[in-house]
């Protein structure tokens, strides 16, 4: 999953919560700006346990997965 993709699903379990990115920030105690960023994806200057605290407060967990194998396919190898 991509950055941009974990954003949008916090934007969306926010807006489901009713709450504003102001008002999730002051939940979590970070700024609104910061929060901007998480939701477009530019989590690298998020701290993880600020994130874990995003994702507790919208009913969320994190999942980690063994990764799967990419298979790249050749068309020309046909």
């Amino acid at each position: 999953m991509e950055f941009y993709e974990i954003g949008e699903l916090i934007k969306t379990s926010r807006k489901e919560k009713k709450l504003s990115q102001s008002a999730l920030a002051k939940k979590v105690g970070t700024t609104r700006q910061t929060l901007s960023k998480l939701e477009k994806g530019l989590i690298d200057k998020v701290s993880l346990q600020l994130f874990i605290k995003v994702l507790e407060t919208l009913d969320k967990e994190l999942k980690l997965e063994d990764k799967k194998p990419f298979y790249y396919f050749d068309p020309k190898s046909l």
